[in-house]
């Protein structure tokens, strides 16, 4: 596909047609079908905007899938739960920050329910599928975003990212997903999974269109970046991968500059992001009827209501001290990479025993509020990511940038 800036240009000049645009992104959405990427299209609703539209703005006529917890104005506001059943009501305001820049939002992508889940396999319409290999999962919470994007439906679709949700299903599915910082996008009228972690982020097919159209939604800029410094986690867990995405990252590393470094304690990370998601998690369905909540979202609302206060009250502080230990770290290089999931994408059925392993790298940039990239790497087989960690949004986009043209 031509890349978000040319196609929005184009559109602007009056050289393609937002009609054109949308009724072609409708008509993919329908051939992928089967992938229960898209859990609801808009098709009369995108074609009136369409039709409308005044070929104006940063995404002029780009098409674009919104993850289900995040509320569009009269489409279902379900968040891939049985337990909910009605239309928002009003727009997010990342959605009209998204309508202010011309784009076109055609449908709703799957979301593990409530978001409250790494595999995108619990969701009242099923599991969503990996484009690459229909039995296998796709990663979660953003699913329905990242297989749609893999899939060519939507050059851009918007996710959230509470514990590497944007990042775990654009790695196993191969495209690029983009973590901001905190605040980067709104997020006023996304269903809250843990305040104090949410993100909303973007997943494309290029780090190009991921960079602008943070700007693009943010207002930010755009940064450029010679050769940088990365740095490797000498971290032995960091270093636990499986042969698929060994060989890949190996031969990735090689062409790369890179330097050792020792991250924050890595079962200190799990632990702080575990007794930081779980009480908040709980408050936000405090007073709600779980009867019909998929049964893994149960039981882990179950477990994180027996996290005690003071487990909470301590994990805020040792944030703080992790997120000052890796800020001294990325004094000293430009960006840290990591394999962004340790493993290729599992098997629908293996979704019980897998979920510790595909969180394993992401949790450190959600703690300390930094942005982090995930890049897809070049595999003969399935997909496998390099995730790009940094002190701000430019400076990842930026060495992501560069990376992904050494690659």
């Amino acid at each position: 596909m031509p890349s978000l800036e040319a196609t929005a240009a184009a559109v602007r000049a009056g050289e393609l047609d937002p009609v054109d645009l949308v009724e072609a992104a409708l008509q993919r959405a329908t051939d992928a079908a089967r992938l229960n990427a898209v859990v609801h299209l808009d098709v009369e609703g995108a074609r009136a905007v369409a039709a409308a539209h005044s070929r104006t703005g940063a995404l002029a006529g780009i098409p674009v899938l919104v993850k289900e917890i995040i509320e569009v104005e009269g489409l279902p506001y379900r968040c891939g739960s049985a337990s909910m059943d009605g239309p928002a009501v009003k727009d997010a305001d990342v959605v009209r920050r998204l309508r202010a820049a011309g784009a076109v939002v055609i449908g709703l992508s799957h979301s593990h329910e409530f978001a409250y889940g790494c595999t995108g396999t619990s969701n009242r319409t099923g599991p969503c599928l990996n484009p690459h290999d229909l039995s296998r999962m796709t990663g979660g919470s953003s699913s329905g975003a990242a297989a749609a994007v893999a899939a060519e439906v939507v050059p851009l679709a918007i996710g959230t990212d509470t514990a590497g949700s944007v990042r775990t299903p654009a790695a196993l599915c191969g495209v690029v997903g983009f973590k901001p910082t905190r605040g980067t996008l709104p997020i006023d009228g996304v269903w809250p999974l843990a305040q104090s972690l949410d993100v909303v982020g973007v997943l494309t097919g290029s780090v190009a269109d991921a960079v602008y159209a943070i700007a693009a939604l943010s207002g930010g800029d755009r940064a450029a970046v010679s050769a940088p410094l990365l740095g490797v986690p000498g971290n032995p867990e960091y270093r636990d991968y499986d042969a698929e995405v060994s060989a890949v990252w190996e031969q990735a590393l090689g062409k790369l500059p890179t330097v050792e470094v020792e991250l924050p304690d890595w079962a200190t990370t799990l632990r702080t992001g575990v007794d930081l998601q779980g009480p908040e998690a709980v408050a936000n369905h405090m007073g709600r009827s779980t009867e019909l909540y998929q049964p893994d979202v149960q039981q882990r609302l179950r477990e994180a209501a027996e996290v005690p206060a003071w487990r909470y009250v301590q994990a805020r502080a040792t944030a703080a001290e992790l997120a000052r230990q890796l800020s001294e770290v990325l004094d000293h290089v430009d960006a840290v990479v990591v394999p962004t999931v340790p493993i290729v994408a599992p098997l629908l059925g293996d979704a019980p025993d897998v979920r510790a392993t595909l969180m394993r790298h992401i949790r450190l940039a959600n703690i300390a509020d930094v942005p982090a990239i995930t890049i897809p790497l070049k595999t003969a087989g399935l997909p496998v990511g390099l995730q790009v960690i940094a002190r701000d949004n430019q400076k990842a986009g930026a060495v992501a940038l560069w990376i992904e043209a050494q690659l």
